[in-house]
């Protein structure tokens, strides 16, 4: 199991040689066809060229002036150059020994291989075992732009090299334009503003491992980073060892350090420990275990602060996360996370993982599947309970989610193809009858935390069921449907004044879905275009059946949207279902480029004509008016740059806006987007948004980042978020990078909200060294997450991929 993506190697030298000479371990292509599996392209820098170890490649010797004694000795003068199956060695003079299979070149030698080139005054090889000695090497490695230079280097066979006072940068050595590129390709002696030195550095690829001496990061002439023996793992294999360090700075815990070790404990099993100190809350230790077992992985996170200065207690995260096979039709999944008090959303956000911080699941599920000719069968079970970090603020509770448990259940579903299910039957496919039934077993429990209005607990049993007779033609369906939601209630607490505590209903529904996919040659602005036309009707009967003294365990509101104005009942669920004598109608038309596939421009709208009545509503609110609010949408790419997109939900009676989102996004290249959105839900919330990504001054880098010359550029980014309703920014971030081309540096502020009038402001600061390892907070992270289209400025430069 490999480290993840967020480790970045500890050094980049050792990979880069690794890529560059002979002593490579066996490449990824051959391990794959050694195992027999299939071989995956994957672009390079460079043409490998791989050695038949059961025959030697032909040597071709060419120079001005060439002497030599038969199977003795050749010498060549002059423009010298050997080439032995991929190296290219170029020199002034060379003496070639055929007893020892030994090369002595002299005299501006240059050695190629594999994309590199190094440069010394004199080497010493055994060209087949590749054993011997380069003097004062000068090196520049294609894959990753880097070069560098060392005292000496020892070619120790085909597995094994030592280099002795190594240094190595992608950075040129001064940056004054093409010529200065070319001399730090050449490996010249000069000030660079990074640059690592070590005074030995080994390198085993029988043992998969590299060991630095003394190795020491400066950074514009100051030492940054240092250890005095470092080992790392040669290729993808993981290897015990110190991470680079994390700084984060916020207004709630101070300046905090944490210094990561890796620990590769066996080929399938690995930890992360992080202990860390915060200046105003003190020290604790982060911890992350990870297992890949046959039939089973997870992972299982803790972070532990065992005196919190600020509050006077412990606090910790914990976090489970796992899934496996107990047969190979019975799985398993556990998710879970637990933290130790109400405030820890707040104090330590950055080491939670859910995404609603403030409910926190515990989720353990067992299935297994039957296949049947006629179909498919799932028995399942499942636990859930809730973790609800309520605030002081009563204003700003929240009602928790019951917990089941249990939750037992038996599906069955008949093989009907995934579009039959979608509602489109492929034609030439004959009408068949399509079915399914779930039968559950729930126990409705509260959490702690949970509001002292919610009282009401029990149990429930239901059962759900359709049939379907699905009819299609070459470009329509019509599917017929009837269904049916029964339940029945065995509760806590009375649901009259009579005492009773078990309550029951069955509601049937009746629907007809049918629609058409029609398709035209047109064109739009002069583009041949195909254009298509796809309306759709929905009816649905379903008779009112009282549920005021139903209890509601699980159901609630779905959104009113261009999708859910087809679904048969309005309430995700099962405790309500609403009466209807509906028939639902809208349709899509979208221009399709002929030549790309690309959709240019999509618009659409979908509304409902009641027949009757509504009386069980989302809103609690009796539905009399005979059409539904009309939903508008509309989307557009007419070009490289521009993309927008919007939905518009109107009320039918008078006219206003209920919904809508605008969003606008203008991206003419690489590292430039702009994007632009508004939300509206009328009464509930205003917001609009701003993201951007782009070149604030400094060298034009349309194409990529750290062009030639690698003169420093600014670029801004940032995403705003502004409550138009609470009439104040929520959670933001804006920053600045700064891209000298061999290294970027990336400071700004994001800022969360954690209650009507408090924030969480988070400062951040990252030095990211191009072909080595990114220093401090994680804001490249921050960046991503936030920003539409952001793309890291040293996604054109990194050999050893995109950190996160």
């Amino acid at each position: 199991m490999r480290p993840p993506v967020s480790r970045p190697r500890p050094i980049s030298l050792a990979a880069a040689l690794a890529v560059a000479l002979p002593a490579v371990a066996v490449s990824s292509a051959q391990a794959q066809e050694s195992t027999g599996q299939p071989l995956i392209l994957k672009s390079v820098k460079q043409l490998h060229q791989t050695k038949r170890k059961d025959a030697r490649p032909a040597m071709a010797l060419s120079a001005d002036r060439i002497t030599s004694e038969m199977d003795q000795t050749s010498t060549a003068e002059g423009d010298v150059q050997l080439r032995y199956g991929g190296m290219l060695l170029k020199s002034k003079t060379l003496r070639y020994d055929y007893p020892q299979d030994l090369a002595t070149a002299e005299g501006d030698v240059e050695l190629s291989q594999n994309g590199a080139v190094l440069r010394g005054p004199k080497l010493e090889l055994v060209v087949d075992k590749f054993e011997g000695q380069l003097e004062s090497p000068t090196y520049f490695f294609a894959a990753t732009g880097g070069s560098g230079s060392a005292k000496a280097l020892h070619f120790l066979g085909d597995q094994r090299m030592r280099a002795d006072e190594a240094t190595y940068s992608t950075c040129p050595v001064s940056e004054k334009g093409e010529q200065d590129l070319q001399d730090a390709k050449a490996g010249k002696k000069g000030q660079r503003d990074w640059e690592l030195v070590t005074s030995s550095l080994n390198l085993d690829f029988d043992a998969g491992e590299g060991v630095a001496k003394d190795a020491v990061v400066r950074f514009l002439g100051v030492p940054i980073l240092a250890a005095p023996s470092l080992s790392f793992p040669l290729g993808d294999q993981p290897k015990s060892g110190l991470l680079p360090p994390n700084v984060n700075i916020d207004n709630r815990s101070g300046v905090e350090y944490s210094q990561p070790f890796y620990w590769s404990i066996a080929p399938n099993r690995d930890a992360t420990i992080t202990p860390f100190v915060m200046t105003r809350r003190g020290p604790g230790v982060d911890s992350q275990f990870r297992y890949l077992e046959p039939g089973h992985r997870g992972q299982i996170d803790y972070a532990l602060l065992p005196h919190d200065r600020v509050t006077g207690r412990s606090r910790w995260d914990l976090r489970l996360n796992g899934d496996g096979d107990i047969t190979p039709n019975w799985t398993y999944n556990v998710h879970t996370e637990r933290v130790s008090d109400d405030d820890y959303w707040k104090d330590l956000r950055s080491r939670m993982l859910s995404q609603t911080p403030r409910l926190l699941s515990t989720d353990l599920r067992t299935q297994r599947d039957f296949s049947f000719n006629w179909g498919e069968m799932q028995t399942y079970a499942r636990v859930q309970k809730w973790q609800p970090l309520q605030v002081a603020q009563v204003e700003d509770q929240f009602a928790s989610p019951y917990q089941r448990s249990p939750q037992i259940g038996v599906r069955l579903q008949t093989g009907a193809d995934e579009s039959v299910l979608a509602g489109y039957l492929p034609t030439g496919r004959r009408a068949r009858l399509e079915g399914g039934l779930e039968v559950e077993y729930n126990r409705f429990d509260l959490p702690g935390g949970a509001l002292s209005s919610q009282t009401q607990t029990g149990e429930r049993m239901h059962l759900l069921g359709h049939v379907s007779l699905p009819f299609s033609g070459a470009a329509w369906w019509l599917i017929p449907k009837l269904s049916v939601n029964a339940a029945s209630y065995n509760l806590d607490q009375a649901v009259d004044a009579t005492g009773r505590r078990s309550i029951g209903r069955t509601i049937p529904t009746f629907s007809v879905d049918h629609g058409w996919i029609l398709e035209r040659n047109t064109s739009l602005f002069g583009q041949a275009m195909r254009q298509t036309l796809e309306p759709r009707l929905l009816y649905v009967n379903t008779p009112y059946r009282d549920q005021s003294l139903i209890p509601n365990f699980d159901a609630a509101p779905r959104d009113y949207n261009f999708d859910s104005v087809f679904a048969e009942n309005q309430f995700s669920g099962v405790d309500r279902v609403n009466d209807a004598n509906m028939l639902a109608f809208g349709a899509t038309t979208r221009w399709i480029e002929d030549e790309k596939g690309e959709e240019q421009l999509r618009l659409g709208m979908v509304q409902r004509y009641l027949f009757r009545n509504q009386r069980i509503t989302p809103d609690g609110t009796p539905q009399t008016h005979r059409l539904s609010d009309v939903v508008l949408l509309a989307s557009a790419h007419l070009n490289q740059a521009w993309w927008t997109d919007s939905t518009l939900q109107l009320n039918s009676s008078d006219g206003k806006v209920e919904r809508t989102v605008l969003r606008l996004r203008y991206s003419p290249g690489p590292f430039r987007t702009v994007s632009a959105s508004y939300r509206l839900a009328r009464g509930q919330s205003e917001q609009v948004e701003l993201a951007w990504q782009w070149p604030l001054f400094g060298p034009d880098r349309k194409a990529v980042a750290g062009g030639p010359g690698c003169a420093g550029a600014w670029y801004g980014a940032g995403r705003l978020q502004y409550s138009m309703r609470d009439k104040r920014f929520t959670d933001s971030v804006i920053g600045a990078e700064y891209d000298s081309g061999c290294w970027i540096l990336r400071v700004g502020a994001e800022r969360q909200a954690t209650g009507r009038a408090e924030t969480n402001t988070r400062l951040i600061l990252q030095l990211e060294l191009v072909g080595l390892s990114p220093l401090g907070s994680n804001a490249l992270k921050v960046l991503r997450d936030n920003i539409p289209g952001y793309r890291s400025l040293s996604s054109e430069r990194s050999a050893f991929g995109t950190y996160d």
